[in-house]
């Protein structure tokens, strides 16, 4: 492989821009909720130890993806680059499993020197036998790859969207309990005090109304995230213990700590103060907390919408137990 300082490319070399893990721990959401389903979308075996996706563009500058076992070696050069240090990906060819055209990703970078990135032509000698290539999700719609990437947007941008939200207007009634309370059942429509808000709906009228027609995710750099979470707020449903559809994603949040589900499901990782940062997700939903704070559920049912879910006396416990589940990174 050669990286995108060469000057001439062989054959079959490959200019490199960018790099993911894919293991049980970290692996692209827009591929699947879980490892072995993100594995299966790229037609791969899913192997504990996972691999490393390289993506980058041949000669001709067709996109390829480039699957490695060397899963130390895709880390190291990561970690480099997110420090900002120059780092020569180039797996030994012994490492390469295979080669996928396309890219799962959207990416905003191209190799210098070479023809813009496009799609390769297929290959003459596989008789209709080869892979189609590769393609990000479609900025333009709303569906479960756009759902997961909302919720990893959230996950790093956790200050700025819990800055959003005021614990005491937003989850609390007068007795101090709030929606999390209603995991096990219970009516969530009405307030904590007995009294129905009539201000959440509206206020989520109003939010609908406001983000209708946005294009938000059009940037392929954003890995379309934005149109998943970028300018709707948190507060735009302030009722989401009432809606049906966080009930059915704590009830089956708590059913996976008796039924523990496949690797990469959960996930856990590092937050300041001690805390971990949680992505959960499940049929139809992604949920992102951290242990020490309250959780953002979104639903594929409702388009970029991000749905609080207040603290209150059962969240601490239900997310104790999925961080014990969870899978954490090396």
């Amino acid at each position: 492989m050669a990286g995108t300082d060469d000057a001439v490319a062989e054959d079959d070399a490959l200019y490199v821009l960018t790099a993911v893990l894919l293991t049980p721990a970290q692996f692209p959401s827009v591929l699947g909720d879980d490892y072995p389903a993100a594995c299966a979308a790229l037609g791969l075996e899913p192997y504990a130890e996972g691999y490393g996706l390289v993506l980058g563009q041949d000669g001709d500058g067709a996109r390829w993806t480039v699957v490695v076992d060397d899963v130390s070696l895709v880390a190291v050069a990561i970690a480099s680059w997110d420090c900002g240090m120059e780092y020569d990906l180039s797996p030994d060819d012994r490492s390469v499993v295979c080669a996928l055209p396309g890219w799962p990703l959207a990416l905003a970078v191209a190799a210098p020197g070479v023809p813009a990135p496009h799609d390769p032509q297929p290959d003459p000698e596989a008789e209709g036998t080869d892979l189609p290539p590769l393609t990000p999700p479609d900025t333009e719609t709303w569906g479960p790859a756009q759902r997961r990437l909302g919720a990893d947007e959230i996950a790093l941008q956790w200050a700025a969207w819990r800055d959003q939200i005021d614990d005491e207007t937003t989850f609390t009634g007068s007795n101090g309990t709030d929606v999390a309370d209603d995991a096990d059942g219970g009516d969530a429509g009405d307030g904590a005090d007995g009294s129905h808000d009539p201000s959440g709906p509206d206020r989520a009228d109003s939010a609908q109304e406001s983000d209708a027609g946005d294009d938000t995710g059009a940037d392929a750099g954003t890995d379309s995230a934005a149109y998943a979470a970028g300018e709707n707020s948190p507060h735009s449903t302030a009722l989401s213990g009432s809606h049906p559809g966080v009930r059915r994603v704590l009830a089956e949040a708590h059913a996976y700590v008796d039924n523990p589900p496949p690797p990469g499901r959960i996930r856990s990782s590092f937050a300041p103060g001690g805390a971990r940062t949680l992505r959960a997700d499940g049929p139809g939903w992604s949920l992102v907390a951290r242990t020490d704070d309250i959780a953002f559920v979104l639903l594929d049912e409702e388009p970029g919408e991000v749905l609080p879910v207040g603290r209150g006396a059962a969240l601490p416990g239900l997310l104790k137990a999925l961080d014990a589940l969870a899978v954490r990174p090396a």
